[in-house]
């Protein structure tokens, strides 16, 4: 069986066909940082208009890279929660043209829990039952992943996510765009222990949420003084002082998510972590997710660089809703927003 994946959640235009054995046969990834850098964000408009030009010859080029055409597929998979709404139509409109042109089968997929599934794509190796980590400029969201199509929210962040808050951090701070890994590069030669930031919810073992706007905030205060009015110029940092900063801000974020895994690892009983997500290349959470997993004995799955961030190779989730027979009709609908649940 051979499936093909598209992926227009956000900002990243993505297809990939990849079999039951989860081979990739193709994968094809279009970026828009160039279209969205002046903004220092992205635009979902500009972000929804880069899709249409872009999403026939990304599934073109995937259906060339792997010599195959279109008959030659069983079934055509899209994200369809959560992303920009805009961005999400054009991912399903153009799978629903192509269903309706070729006869084949629809497979709706969750972004979220796609990234998880993104781990056992890159291991090779059966990741559930476990606990599921998503952390990226969107999403910083705790799962119990009993199987591969048995995801029950733990928690959530309740305002900015991980990314989001390393993103408005950067731009405090003046670093190029993407801010967070402007940020993680500058953190490097800093002294994470020299300026100690806010940990928020850390400490609270009754929830499994996250809140990274007062953290971002705090660095604010930080940098121009409490009370100062929001338009107020951030002072010059010499080369040392913002890689303190950075490093600073950064272990604060670090903490509260590896926080937040162990107890959830603790709640569930399960013995494997897998974390997907943009934020999850970052090198320093990678760095000490692996020390909690030798300190606690646990298994801690996390896919390369490459199937970190957005891509439709994690698509191939959609095999597992194949398996269990859980066919799309063509009045498949997108929806934007996501599972929010404080345990």
């Amino acid at each position: 069986m051979r499936i093909l994946t598209i992926e227009s959640t956000c900002d990243e235009t993505a297809a990939a066909i990849v079999d039951d054995q989860l081979n990739v046969l193709s994968a094809v990834v279009a970026s828009q940082d160039m279209l969205h850098q002046r903004f220092g964000g992205v635009v979902p408009e500009i972000a929804s208009r880069a899709h249409v030009e872009r999403i026939l010859p990304v599934i073109d080029e995937t259906l060339r890279k792997a010599s195959l055409a279109l008959a030659d597929l069983d079934a055509i998979a899209v994200a369809t929660t959560p992303g920009l709404a805009g961005s999400l139509l054009i991912g399903l409109s153009a799978a629903k043209a192509l269903c309706v042109a070729t006869g084949l089968p629809l497979v709706a997929v969750n972004h979220l829990q796609a990234h998880i599934y993104a781990c056992k794509i890159a291991s090779g190796e059966e990741v559930f039952p476990c606990v599921g980590l998503i952390v990226s400029g969107g999403h910083s969201n705790i799962y119990r992943c009993a199987g591969p199509t048995d995801f029950t929210p733990l928690g959530g962040t309740i305002d900015d996510a991980a990314g989001e808050a390393f993103d408005k951090v950067a731009s405090l701070l003046n670093l190029p765009y993407p801010g967070g890994p402007s940020l993680s590069k500058a953190a490097a030669q800093g002294d994470p222990q020299r300026i100690r930031f806010p940990r928020p919810l850390l400490d609270d073992d009754s929830r499994l949420d996250f809140s990274f706007s007062g953290l971002k905030t705090a660095v604010r205060y930080k940098l121009v003084g409490i009370g100062k009015l929001a338009d107020a110029p951030a002072p010059q940092l010499s080369d040392e002082e913002l890689a303190d900063v950075c490093a600073g801000f950064q272990e604060a974020v670090v903490d509260c998510l590896v926080g937040k895994a162990e107890l959830a690892l603790r709640r569930t009983g399960f013995n494997t972590l897998c974390v997907g997500g943009g934020v999850a290349a970052n090198g320093r959470l990678r760095e000490r997710l692996q020390e909690s997993s030798q300190q606690h004995g646990y298994r801690l799955f996390i896919p390369p660089m490459s199937l970190c961030t957005d891509n439709a190779v994690m698509g191939a989730i959609a095999l597992e809703r194949i398996k269990a027979g859980e066919y799309a009709t063509l009045e498949l609908d997108i929806s934007p927003g996501q599972e929010r649940v404080s345990k």
